[in-house]
Formats: C-alpha cells, sequence, structure tokens
C-alpha cells in the first residue's frame, strides 16, 4: 500500500508518461528468464566497480576511522577545521575531483562494462527539505551518465544512504539520536518519492541499467522480513508509475545476504542482488542464492565484494563467472591501501590534521586545514594516484588465464627485488600459506606494495626499493620471470633478516636446482640485514624461470644481486657432483608432494615410500637413469594422515659408487 503523501504528480502528465513509457524503450537492458539481456536479447554479465568513496564517504577509506566512519561524521570534522562555508567548497571541490571522465575512460580500458553508484539521499533532497530536489546533485549523476554513454559503460544507481538510514552501521549514515528509515514513516514516504523522482528523469536512459533499492539494509524486521518487503513493493510501484523500462535489484536483509520473505518476485523486471565478503570460495557458498535464481526464474547480481586478496578475487570471480553471475566490486579507490584499483598517497599536511584528529597534535589555523585538504583532493586525480595493476588482472585476466607475466623487468647480471615477483595466480606465480581471508583472520600482514596475499612490509635496509617481503613460512615460494643477457659463472648475493638461525632458502632455474639448501643465520633482528653469498653457479643466455623456494621460515628476504664472475658456461653444468635428494615439498602435504633428487652418473634408482611400522606403501621410481636432475611426484590420497619415510638408493655404474638416503614426510588430511 502506498503511504499517503507520497505522490503529487499531475494525472495528465502521469498518463502522458505511462503512454511514452508503456513499450520497453530501445536499448534498454531488461530481464528475461534467469538473464539481463540487451535488446537483442543477448545476454549482459556486468563486470562492474563501485564508486565508494565518492557521494557516501566512509571513515575507513580516508584513514578516519578512529574518530569519524560515517558520512556526516566526517563532514563534522572538516566544519570543525575549516567551518561552514568552507567546507561546502571543499565538498564541491572533492566531487568533482574524486571521480572524474578519466577515471571513466581508465575502467573503460581495464575491461569494465558497469559502474555502481552509490548515493546519498542528501545530495538529491535536502534532509530538512523534505520532497525538494537539488539540480546540483542529480548534475554529477548526469555528468556520470554521459562519461559512462561515450565507453557504452552501463551505470547502475545504488540508495546507499536512505533517510535515517537503512542500517544502524556508519554506512548509511544512520544517527542513533534520530528515527531510522524503519521508524519514521516519513523517512519511508521520502524514500519512496526519492525514487520515484529518480525514476522520472532517468525513464528513457539507455545508459542506466536499473536502481540498486537499498544498499545493505540491516535491521530486526522479524523473521519474514516483511517491512522490507512492503517497502520495496512501495518503492517498485513508485518507479512503475512513471518508468516501466528500468530493472530494479533487490538486496537482502543483514547486508544484502537473507532474503527470507523478499520472494517470490512481485515485478517482471526484477533481480535479486547480494553481497559476498571474506567466505570460503565454493558453489556451496552461494547455493543459497542460485537456488532463489532456480526457483523463481529469475536474475542475479553480486553487486558488492571486496576486501581481500588477488587470489580470492580471482576465485571468486571464476566461480560467478561459471555460474553466470554479473558483479560489482568494492571499490575504486582508497587512501594508502592494497586492496581497491587505486592507492591515493596520504598528503603530509593532511596527515597533519589525521593526527589533530585522532588526539596528536594541535588544532591547525583555517589556512593550513584548507591547504591540507586541498592538497590531498589532488592526490584523489588520476595522474597523481597509484594504479594497482596486480588487482586489475586478478580481476580482469587471472580468472580466466593461469600464465605468468613480469611484475618489473628483472635482468641478470643485476639486483632483483623479492617484492616484484610475477604477476600470475597462487600455485602459478607464488605460493603462500595464508593466502586471503575466509573469515578467520586477515590475509596479510605488512598490507602495503601488493595484494596477492604475500606478506610484504616497508624495509630499512641500505640498498632497497623500499619493501621487503616479510613472515616467512615454511612452504612459500616467489617465481620470476628473468632475463640473462650474459652466460656465465655468477655468485648470488641475498639480502636477509633474521632473528632466529633455522630459515633456509633454494633457487630453482627452469625447474632445475640452481642451488642446495641455504642455511639463513640470525642476524639480530627483523631489519638486522646481512649478506649471503653464493659462489660459481652457471647460468645460461636468455629467459628463465627463477624460483626462490622458502623452508622452515622465520626470516625476511629483501633482495638477490647476480654478478657475473666469468664468461661462458660449462656444458657439464647440469650433471650434479653428487647424489642428492632433498626434502620433499610441501611438507606437509595433501594430498601431493614432489621430491627431487640429482645423480651424477648413469644409476640404477628406487625411490619407495615407507610407514612408520617400516612397510613399503608406494614406489615411485624403479628404473634405470643417466645423469642428470629429476622430480616425482607422490599422490597419497588413498593413505591415512601420519608419518612417512621416503628413500633413495641409487647404484652407480662404478659399483663403489653407491647412496642411500632417507627423509620424512608428514601427510595432513
Amino acid at each position: 500500500m502506498f503511504l499517503k503523501g507520497v505522490f503529487r504528480l499531475n494525472k495528465t502528465f502521469i498518463i502522458l508518461l505511462l503512454i511514452s513509457s508503456s513499450i520497453f524503450a530501445n536499448g534498454i537492458l531488461r530481464t528475461s528468464g534467469k538473464k539481463i539481456v540487451d535488446a537483442d536479447g543477448t545476454e549482459v554479465l556486468f563486470k562492474g566497480i563501485g564508486l565508494g568513496g565518492w557521494l557516501v564517504p566512509e571513515g575507513y577509506m580516508f584513514n578516519m576511522s578512529g574518530f569519524a566512519n560515517s558520512p556526516t561524521e566526517i563532514k563534522n570534522k572538516i566544519i570543525g577545521v575549516v567551518g561552514e562555508a568552507n567546507a561546502e567548497i571543499i565538498y564541491n571541490n572533492f566531487r568533482k575531483n574524486f571521480v572524474t571522465e578519466a577515471d571513466i575512460d581508465s575502467l573503460a580500458n581495464w575491461g569494465f562494462n558497469n559502474i555502481r553508484l552509490p548515493m546519498h539521499y542528501e545530495l538529491l533532497t535536502p534532509r530538512n527539505e523534505p520532497y525538494v530536489y537539488t539540480e546540483s546533485g542529480f548534475a554529477l549523476i548526469d555528468s556520470l551518465i554521459t562519461w559512462c554513454k561515450k565507453r557504452d559503460m552501463y551505470l547502475i544507481l545504488d540508495l546507499h544512504a536512505a533517510p535515517g538510514g537503512q542500517s544502524a552501521e556508519p554506512i548509511s549514515d544512520y544517527d542513533s539520536r534520530y528515527p531510522s528509515l524503519w521508524e519514521s514513516e516519513e523517512n519511508k514516504a521520502r524514500t519512496i518519492d526519492l525514487w520515484r523522482e529518480i525514476a522520472s528523469r532517468y525513464v528513457n536512459e539507455e545508459t542506466i541499467a536499473g536502481y540498486d533499492l537499498l544498499n545493505e539494509p540491516a535491521w530486526d524486521l522479524g523473521s519474514m522480513n516483511f517491512d522490507l518487503r512492503a517497502l520495496y513493493m512501495d518503492i517498485t510501484s513508485a518507479i512503475r508509475a512513471v518508468d516501466t523500462n528500468h530493472i530494479v535489484y533487490i538486496e537482502g536483509n543483514w547486508f544484502a545476504t537473507t532474503f527470507t520473505g523478499l520472494t517470490p518476485t512481485w515485478d517482471d523486471n526484477m533481480v535479486y542482488s547480494f553481497h559476498k565478503y571474506w567466505s570460503d570460495v565454493t558453489t556451496s557458498s552461494i547455493q543459497s542464492y542460485l537456488t532463489i535464481r532456480n526457483n523463481y526464474n529469475v536474475p542475479l547480481w553480486m553487486s558488492e565484494s571486496g576486501e581481500n586478496s588477488n587470489s580470492w578475487f580471482r576465485d571468486f570471480v571464476k566461480l560467478l563467472d561459471d555460474n553466470e553471475i554479473g558483479w560489482s566490486w568494492w571499490t575504486i579507490k582508497k587512501l594508502d591501501a592494497i586492496s581497491p584499483l587505486a592507492s591515493v598517497k596520504i598528503a603530509p599536511q593532511f596527515q597533519t590534521l589525521l593526527n589533530y584528529w585522532n588526539g596528536n597534535g594541535a588544532k591547525p589555523s583555517v589556512d593550513y586545514a584548507m591547504a591540507a585538504l586541498t592538497l590531498q583532493i589532488e592526490n584523489f586525480k588520476i595522474k597523481n594516484y597509484d594504479k594497482k595493476e596486480d588487482v586489475i588482472d586478478a580481476l580482469m585476466r587471472r580468472p580466466f588465464n593461469n600464465d605468468v607475466y613480469p611484475f618489473k623487468e628483472n635482468k641478470i647480471p643485476g639486483t632483483i627485488y623479492g617484492v616484484d615477483f610475477d604477476y600470475g595466480n597462487l600455485g602459478t606465480a607464488y605460493y603462500d600459506v595464508s593466502p586471503s581471508n575466509t573469515g578467520d583472520g586477515v590475509y596479510n600482514n605488512g598490507w602495503v606494495y601488493r595484494n596477492d596475499g604475500v606478506d610484504i612490509e616497508k624495509c630499512s635496509d641500505a640498498i632497497t626499493n623500499g619493501y621487503n617481503i616479510g613472515w616467512i613460512e615454511t612452504g612459500e615460494w616467489l617465481k620470476y620471470t628473468v632475463d640473462v643477457t650474459q652466460a656465465g659463472t655468477y655468485k648470488i648475493k641475498f639480502r636477509i633478516a633474521a632473528s632466529t638461525s633455522a630459515g633456509k632458502i633454494q633457487l630453482l632455474l627452469d625447474n632445475t636446482y640452481l642451488t642446495s639448501l641455504i642455511d639463513v643465520p640470525a642476524s639480530g633482528g627483523w631489519q638486522n640485514w646481512q649478506t649471503l653469498q653464493v659462489d660459481n653457479l652457471q647460468i645460461t643466455e636468455g629467459k628463465h624461470e627463477l624460483v626462490v623456494r622458502f623452508y622452515f621460515g622465520g626470516f625476511n628476504f629483501n633482495l638477490m644481486d647476480f654478478e657475473l664472475t666469468a664468461v661462458g658456461v660449462d656444458d657439464n653444468s647440469a650433471t650434479p657432483l653428487n647424489f642428492e635428494m632433498e626434502q620433499n615439498y610441501p611438507n606437509p602435504f595433501n594430498p601431493n608432494t614432489i621430491i627431487k633428487y640429482g645423480i651424477p652418473e648413469k644409476s640404477i634408482i628406487k625411490v619407495e615410500v615407507f610407514n612408520v611400522l617400516g612397510q613399503s606403501v608406494n614406489v615411485l621410481v624403479n628404473e634405470e637413469k643417466l645423469s642428470g636432475f629429476y622430480e616425482t611426484t607422490w599422490n597419497a590420497t588413498k593413505l591415512p594422515s601420519g608419518m612417512y619415510f621416503i628413500s633413495i638408493n641409487a647404484k652407480g655404474s662404478n659399483s663403489e659408487n653407491n647412496f642411500t638416503k632417507v627423509i620424512k614426510a608428514v601427510l595432513v588430511k
């Protein structure tokens, strides 16, 4: 039932508008069964980005969460240092520069085809002037439409902060001193009328891909969410009175996760929209939404996710694509961060303001505060921020391509910094023990430079690019595409810092051992750097894959410096000098592990696995082999967890040259 006082349109105008909109506008997206389709009936899958922070500032995006989280709290802090008139100048400047046409151009070039625009109701209708609408706010939307239209991108309008707030969270600009959206009939009426106003303006706009009615409602509305459904239906009816063209997107209660009571559909051009953060990436994790799609023959849209590692991004995008679900990521840019598309530098003057607001400094003058805020706004421009190419790669390429690409041009001879490992997926370009946050903790300890899950921190070494690999754990590794410009004999100088002496490091070149295990001695602290030198390494010219493996972690890794000591390569360099077998990798493992060994001469080789009772459970190798380096994989799928012993027995062509070695391996299921 519509709330009284919502509509004040002239009846003749309504009739004319309905007639003009009765036929589906050419080019406007619509639903068709379980799909979103264009005018030709071709399915459209969104690859979108949310413009978080632009029209609905959030404290955590601006390093302000310690003292201001909601948009109103942030604005009050700014008013407190520059005054109301100057604050309006700052906000107008911020809105003009946080997102520009150049940003939209970059998004299109990166492969995004959709933008989700979070809106604050107050930008379109003043807080204390119900049913009055502000042209300056709509002008921002109009500009965004123009930019998107030029690049064939779609735009979805998202009411991120409704009158009163749809949740008790800062993101909805809720203030407990005033009634929420759910506690005020006036707030509901204003929300309904706002959507009618928006729809009346954009009824025939083909760039608009629909209306996301409420971002992340989160309120105890009973087990069946009757009030949420009723409000959604009232908003939908208000939109349909002026716009029968555009899709309406319905988010579930409790942060767009719970759709109890919101089915079945009440409109034939409707999509259910869910959010997903910090969970396992499995079909079962989205099964409840797939069930809704199947049961009610309605499309799905994953309208918000992010704030995780690149490996999680890759896996989730692939899962969504496999299930034909479009998506919108969160978010475009934040201050000094690794997970958005862009990291914005903190101006020193703005840091002074942050310090003051945190209670760690004197109040700056108005002139200083204005200058600090103006300088920070400059840093939001595309020419000044740090584009996070690793994040873009994780979203747009890695779900569909397992290749690795150089992160930096790594040449030998020369210095290779540890943090400049290749672009690529977990398990192909790098391996990290804790690569993502699936609800049980953070995925990164350093929070700088890259977002792959590999722990990176700021480095104080005398020679550095500013960062080092830290918090190294046993079994982790990094891959580098290297260009060896001169074949010859090399020495490598590692820069390592360690608090203990338990660590080991090893290099492989093109999947062949370049070094044996190198002990890492204690250096007296995590930033007390020392040099480890390895001599007489033969390296051929050309492109190679260099892998750095870490065993028995507990140390930090800065760089490798390759110095040419002799020109030319010994043709016998690929032959081991002695029999050898390395510790299996990974260890512990489940269910596969790799055993690598080297033999200096033609030999009969037997690699066998025994349980703790001494019983043979698997013969991996039993044949004659020529000299060289080898590896074999043991698959223990059918065996129980526990300790096993892997032995190698070698009988060389010289009967006196025999070799036996046993290593321990731990299977964990």
